[in-house]
């Protein structure tokens, strides 16, 4: 995923066009990564998103809404109050460096005329988002707090005086001639690649990988022209956004020649970012909000399935119950034949004529009538837990069931999921559940995804237990059609139809299949019915169901299919 200097150029260059000139409107901090800014411009409201997510490090427009915290964090707090309608005087990346500075006038609390600046350092992990004061250069605030024992090269403390990123030995690609760079190749070294990337500033592995494709192992000129090729497109800002795929996706603003690549080409590069990274923050998004509901879930997982091998050691232990019954009533048949003291007594064996034999072995300290009764408690008592240890089973396998049903559904949930999810382990006493203060908020129905099949039929999935039932129990119609994987957790599907086409048919059965524990699987079984063959047992878990007279599919999941049919 290169978001190197050259995709920085290209952004630089959309914003400059798209956001001035502009006035900042709303500021936002969805995450503890993560800033939108609405801006007015040209007579529209564009929303601008900043990430400093190690792995998803950006800077675009989005039309993507993120949900927003009750209480803004400090940062927010903090850029609220020195660049809330503040216009944009100019937008400027230093040199084609993964650094790109806002530059706002704005008014103090004096009513004055104040400069301020948003340094965006787009650097994996070593991102940030600084607030300067221009005017001092001294920094007013940071998104990261990097203190004097973290990078001895610079502080970025509140105070501070703001320094760049250290200086690296590379060429500036917008100032050199192709000359320039070859002087500095060792080809007989190889790997030339990588001394491209080690020698220019802004170029990816990704785009230097596409300069020695395209040189073919030619010789010094070949490399110096196709670099020159391609560095005419950086300087001359001819960016053709695109996303590749081939097993995986990448990304680009200059043309990549590999054969054997699919293409999305892109008007803006904001939408083409937009697309890429999108879902994939989303998914991370909820998985650092779901990190400790995992946990808790995994633990629950443990600790039971501790429990159930417990369980069955007691269940093989109550199998010999009756062994215990047997030597109890041959003792008392026998009981001529023991002598106080005794350790053992050698009885005859009715119960197995072949065997005829039997020793059993006696407690001397207690009298041989209390051995026989010995046995006999010991008999009750091993029969009564094996009909209870039974029980216990059944519901630490369901406890086991239902936890995994959790965890499949934390898998495909978004992040209003994940908040039905921990309310519903609150309402089984899983989870404390939060005081609130006043009146209570009014329940709020569950509301199961939509899909539009390729004929325009809707196909409903419930994202977790509370969708599950609600779409289930209440809301599907009793002559429609219900999916579900066969024997694996997934989710509840439902077409809105009684008799839809063999083409939606299947088209739900992948929904149920992709939404499901074996979403990246093949030739996944669905079963198929009619709701009013759907049950819910007495006393159930949320979201567990029995049913019948079903039929199934076996289908293929597919990301790019939901992509496809989800209802925007």
């Amino acid at each position: 995923m290169p978001f190197d200097g050259i995709v920085t150029r290209a952004v630089t260059n959309e914003l400059q066009d798209a956001l001035l000139p502009g006035k900042i409107s709303k500021i936002y901090q969805p995450t503890a990564q993560e800033l939108i800014f609405t801006i007015r411009s040209q007579g529209v409201n564009q929303n601008l998103l900043f990430s400093i997510h190690p792995t998803y490090t950006r800077i675009h427009l989005t039309k993507n809404s993120l949900v927003n915290p009750k209480e803004p964090p400090m940062f927010c707090m903090v850029l609220r109050k020195h660049l809330g309608g503040a216009t944009i005087n100019s937008i400027e990346q230093d040199r084609l460096e993964r650094v790109i500075t806002f530059s706002f006038s704005t008014r103090n609390e004096i009513g004055d005329q104040s400069e301020k600046q948003l340094i965006i350092e787009l650097m994996g992990r070593h991102s940030n988002v600084i607030l300067v004061n221009e005017e001092t250069g001294k920094i007013i605030d940071s998104m990261k707090h990097i203190s004097m024992a973290q990078n001895r090269h610079r502080t970025i403390l509140p105070g501070h005086d703001y320094l760049k990123p250290p200086e690296q030995d590379k060429l500036n690609p917008l100032e050199i001639a192709g000359e320039d760079l070859i002087k500095r190749i060792d080809f007989n070294a190889g790997k030339i690649d990588g001394q491209l990337v080690q020698n220019l500033t802004g170029y990816s592995p990704f785009i230097t990988k596409e300069i020695v494709r395209r040189a073919k192992l030619g010789d010094m000129a070949i490399y110096q022209e196709k670099f020159e090729e391609v560095n005419h497109d950086v300087v001359q800002k001819n960016f053709k956004p695109t996303i590749y795929t081939n097993g995986r996706e990448d990304y680009h603003v200059i043309e990549i020649t590999a054969e054997k690549l699919e293409r999305q080409e892109f008007v803006t590069v904001s939408d083409m970012l937009d697309s890429f990274y999108s879902g994939k923050a989303e998914r991370d998004r909820v998985k650092q909000q779901a990190k400790d509901l995992s946990r808790f879930i995994r633990n629950e997982i443990n600790k039971n399935e501790r429990k159930l091998k417990k369980h069955y050691q007691t269940l093989k232990k109550a199998e010999k119950a009756d062994r215990y019954q047997k030597y109890g009533e041959l003792l008392t048949a026998h009981l001529h034949l023991v002598k106080p003291g005794d350790t053992v007594v050698t009885a005859t064996d009715y119960y197995d004529p072949e065997q005829n034999k039997v020793e059993i072995e006696l407690n001397p300290q207690i009298s041989p009538s209390e051995n026989a009764q010995r046995f006999f408690k010991t008999y009750q008592k091993l029969k009564n837990s094996r009909k209870i240890v039974q029980i216990e089973i059944k519901k630490t396998e369901e406890e086991i069931d239902y936890f995994d049903r959790l965890l499949q559904q934390i898998e495909v949930a978004s992040e209003d999921d994940i908040d039905e999810i921990r309310e519903e382990l609150r309402d089984e006493g899983y989870l404390r559940k939060q005081r609130t203060k006043g009146r209570k908020n009014k329940v709020q129905k569950p509301v199961p995804e939509t899909f539009i099949a390729s004929d325009g039929t809707a196909i409903l999935v419930g994202k977790n237990n509370k969708q599950n039932e609600y779409l289930t129990m209440k809301l599907a119609r009793r002559d429609e059609i219900w999916l579900h994987t066969k024997d694996i957790p997934g989710s509840h599907v439902v077409i809105r139809s009684t008799e839809p086409s063999e083409e939606t048919l299947r088209e739900a059965a992948k929904l149920a299949a992709y939404f499901s524990k074996s979403q990246h699987s093949s030739s996944v079984p669905v079963d198929y019915t009619l709701i009013r063959h759907v049950k819910k047992p007495n006393g159930a878990k949320p979201g567990y169901v029995i049913y019948d007279n079903q039929k199934t599919l076996f289908v293929n999941p597919s990301a790019k299919f939901v992509e496809e049919h989800r209802q925007k």
